[in-house]
């Protein structure tokens, strides 16, 4: 869809530390073979700061960032995959009493990668009726054992935490949004399933979390190419829309914003196919970074801001995808 007067107007992002893959190597943390081919160098890691705790860090900084105070901010989404902190626990709302204070909607939403850009499109609707007003959009996680085994669990995308926050507004901003897509197949919903039947509590399967096994479930009971052709074609269908609507081609592109995932499926998934360059990708900074959930594009375009690398008149694309599956595309111009 094209959008009309949203625009990003502030960032922030909060990565607490930094494991090299060569320590974890030497630690034992994980072995060669599981990072080979990724070209991973590091993933961002917390030592003690929950998801929920950076969250609130990043939000913050894109708050300050964007000059919102709290009568501006009419909605909160806080995009999550994994364990905030608490159980049966509102993680929204603790968003909301460490920011803002005020008494707008917060939620939190759980659409996996794909989190960031589901928030997106929601909250763009949302303000669609809301003049003069902002959404603080925020994701993040924390991977670590006994749940998930950020090398082990999806092989080919070693996880990072962190969390990423953008304020969304009616009021102007250094970027504007000017179209979005959000596509879904949930036939694909098996895929990070498997065959296992449900559990009466967290875990009950597969502790630590092990997508590579539900995987080859899926293929066992549908082939591989099935899942293949589909997911290529829902994400194609996606970008195509967004591009459409924005009205330009990928190549028009000045950087493009892809799933901070190991080089091999980078290649295999959205370099090729698409033909980017992985000059105008973030790329270089990802490979530090780790795949950080539903947080890889707002923490990809605020190293973009932060960098100063993103400049006026520039085009950048927004690539997501996230089990279920669903995926998503969004358009922005540098202003």
């Amino acid at each position: 869809m094209r959008v009309e007067d949203v625009f990003v107007r502030g960032n922030g992002v909060r990565l607490p530390a930094t494991l090299t893959v060569a320590d974890a190597i030497s630690s034992g943390e994980c072995e060669p073979k599981l990072v080979a081919r990724t070209d991973v160098v590091s993933v961002a890691v917390s030592p003690d700061e929950s998801a929920a705790e950076m969250a609130v860090a990043a939000a913050r900084i894109a708050l300050e960032h964007a000059g919102s105070a709290s009568d501006d901010v009419e909605l909160i989404l806080h995009a999550t995959t994994y364990h905030q902190g608490q159980d049966l626990w509102p993680v929204g709302s603790y968003i909301q009493r460490e920011t803002v204070r005020n008494s707008c909607l917060a939620l939190e939403i759980r659409q996996m990668s794909n989190g960031g850009m589901a928030a997106l499109d929601l909250a763009v609707a949302y303000l669609a009726s809301r003049p003069g007003k902002d959404a603080l959009l925020t994701t993040a996680d924390r991977f670590c054992l006994p749940g998930i085994d950020r090398w082990r669990t999806d092989p080919g995308t070693p996880y990072g935490d962190g969390a990423s926050a953008i304020v969304l507004s009616r009021r102007g901003g250094y970027a504007k949004l000017l179209s979005l897509a959000i596509n879904a197949d949930s036939d694909l919903e098996p895929l990070h399933r498997g065959d296992v039947p449900m559990g009466l509590a967290p875990f009950s399967h597969r502790m630590p979390v092990d997508f590579e096994d539900a995987k080859q479930a899926f293929s066992r009971q549908f082939g591989l190419s099935y899942g293949i052709n589909k997911a290529n074609a829902g994400q194609a269908a996606a970008v195509e829309e967004a591009l459409a609507d924005a009205d330009m081609k990928i190549g028009d592109a000045d950087w493009v914003i892809l799933p901070h995932f190991g080089r091999r499926r980078l290649d295999v998934n959205y370099l090729r196919p698409y033909d980017i360059e992985p000059r105008r990708t973030t790329w270089e900074w990802s490979r530090t970074v780790g795949h950080l959930g539903a947080g890889d594009q707002f923490a990809s375009l605020g190293h973009l801001v932060d960098e100063g690398l993103a400049l006026p008149g520039q085009r950048i694309v927004m690539f997501g995808v996230g089990a279920g599956y669903s995926w998503g595309c969004a358009v922005l111009e540098m202003v």
